[in-house]
């Protein structure tokens, strides 16, 4: 069965919204619900956008059964030590509902702007590899080469990463739990499958929803001009449309979903998408229910 999380990029948003929406997402069916990491908002540096670890606290502490995560971690805001000590911190108090996606920055000049780091991305893709090793020892699962910490995590927490490139496949062969495609890359997903080893594979996916009474031409125009740079990461369909699509997304090795809505997930589309996508979906794979 196929899992549908919630991608919920935290910039531009109150609080009190990012939690409307998780609370929307939980009761709609959704799985779990993952956030950013930057310090500034990609493109938009004047909008305001809240802190990664602490919003995930947040949203956990206020939920029941969604799990959080993040598309993804940046490696170079955090010391290993202490971004495994916050992932067993935050594992533990949600009942083992936190999963760690780490990425190596997507934007050089946001971590040479705030003084994290001016390495290539050569040198990044190392670092992120030395801390998820570190991050391993310090949960007492890797090579012993670094003294555990206490304590160790009493529920596994999963590794998301993300990416495509040849050694960043490498590091999700080696340590992910699950792989993300990013949406840009949606097309090409099957000609990276032979790299990422046995770890599940995961599809971010723009959706343009056309929910009961929209104007489809009017959500498909304004969708295209805002992310349509995208390509085949953007989507844009009725319930019966989009469960076809991603029926074909899952026959081609696809376990999970971050559905990240074109009109910033408002409160109707996280409705109406649990009930008319993701409920009717698993009911089309399982007629017995």
């Amino acid at each position: 069965m196929v899992e549908w999380f919630l991608y919920l990029p935290q910039s531009g948003l109150g609080v009190a919204d990012l939690l409307e929406r998780s609370l929307a997402a939980e009761a709609a069916g959704f799985d779990g619900v993952a956030f950013l990491d930057h310090v500034e908002t990609p493109v938009a540096p004047e909008s305001p956008i809240w802190e990664a670890m602490t919003v995930a606290t947040w949203i956990a502490a206020r939920t029941t059964t969604l799990r959080i995560g993040h598309l993804v971690l940046c490696d170079a805001f955090r010391h290993p030590a202490v971004l495994a000590k916050q992932a067993v911190t935050l594992a533990e108090a949600s009942g083992g509902r936190f999963e760690l996606g780490l990425g190596a920055g997507s934007l050089p000049d946001e971590l040479a702007k705030f003084g994290f780091t001016t390495d290539g991305p050569g040198a990044r893709i190392t670092h992120l590899g030395e801390t998820l090793r570190r991050v391993r020892n310090y949960w007492g699962v890797g090579d012993d080469t670094e003294p555990p910490q206490a304590p160790h995590p009493t529920h596994p927490i999963p590794i998301v990463l993300g990416g495509t490139g040849q050694r960043m496949l490498g590091l999700v062969a080696e340590h992910a739990d699950w792989w993300n495609l990013p949406a840009d890359k949606v097309d090409r997903m099957d000609e990276y499958l032979p790299a990422i080893g046995s770890a599940r594979i995961s599809v971010q996916q723009m959706v343009a929803f056309v929910k009961e009474g929209d104007d489809r031409e009017k959500v498909d125009s304004k969708s295209r001009r805002v992310f349509g740079s995208l390509g085949a990461g953007l989507v844009c369909g009725t319930a019966p449309e989009l469960i076809d699509y991603f029926k074909n997304l899952e026959t081609r090795g696809a376990q999970r979903f971050y559905i990240w809505f074109s009109d910033f997930a408002r409160l109707p589309s996280i409705t109406e998408f649990g009930r008319s996508v993701i409920d009717a979906y698993q009911d089309s794979n399982h007629p017995e229910r």
